[in-house]
């Protein structure tokens, strides 16, 4: 989409007071200090998002009836980041959990540690888009909430969550997203995306995420878009539903 004149100058505005950020990125600091921050700020974060979000406890509800011919549902997340989705997991659920930063495992092992209905499988560092340690059509589902934004190709992971899925598989997503065309969602994502992808260890406001899994190949696919009840407006579109391989 074509941007204004004026979305270019407020976002020339945002990018000039966070010089400071700039300039400790440029000398090397920012980066590796964002991914040890990071996860402490996802800690509180998610408690938040879980307790305003009902939608999320429905989304996970039927879970169960996608467990293989055992009735043992093998689970794969994505981007666990805290491990904040455990506890919408059914009992019994072999999960296993990859995150691209490794700071997040230790609350990862805090987060498992307090749903003892879970059986831990495996955890490992590794992007989404290379999940070469898990064999091909091993998993029943595949869990993603708050990470494609942030990936480096979308695409990518949509290859290897198929890869992984056996088929008849879903794969479950809770992804916030760019605003509508010509609202002021999208206006605001536009002018804070640049500055928003720094702070935010590469969280992008402006994917069309849907349009990613749309075109991913996926036999089937229930997708709603939704106005999450968060305080950010930044964040507020989200698409929210499952796909089945």
């Amino acid at each position: 989409m074509e941007e204004s004149c004026l979305v270019v100058l407020l976002r020339l505005c945002v990018q000039f007071f966070a010089l400071p950020v700039y300039l400790l990125r440029y000398l090397g600091i920012w980066d590796p200090l964002c991914k040890k921050m990071f996860p402490y700020f996802m800690a509180v974060a998610s408690i938040v998002y879980n307790k305003l979000s009902a939608e999320k406890k429905e989304h996970f509800s039927n879970l169960k009836d996608f467990a293989g011919s055992t009735g043992v549902l093998t689970l794969l997340e994505i981007g666990t980041g805290t491990g904040s989705n455990f506890e919408f997991y059914p009992a019994g659920c072999k999960i296993i959990c990859t995150d691209y930063n490794p700071n997040f495992m230790k609350f990862i092992d805090k987060n498992l540690s307090q749903n003892p209905h879970l059986q831990m499988k495996c955890c490992f560092v590794a992007p989404a888009e290379d999940l070469h340690q898990i064999p091909d059509a091993s998993v029943d589902v595949v869990v993603s909430t708050l990470v494609l934004c942030s990936v480096k190709s979308t695409e990518g992971v949509m290859r290897e969550v198929l890869r992984v899925l056996r088929p008849g598989g879903a794969f479950y997503f809770m992804e916030h997203v760019a605003g509508a065309l010509s609202s002021w969602s999208r206006f605001w994502q536009q002018i804070y995306d640049p500055v928003w992808k720094i702070l935010f260890d590469g969280c992008h406001l402006t994917r069309e995420t849907w349009k990613d899994l749309e075109n991913a190949g996926f036999s089937e696919l229930k997708l709603r878009h939704i106005q999450a009840p968060i305080y950010c407006n930044l964040v507020k579109p989200h698409i929210v539903g499952y796909a089945v391989k």
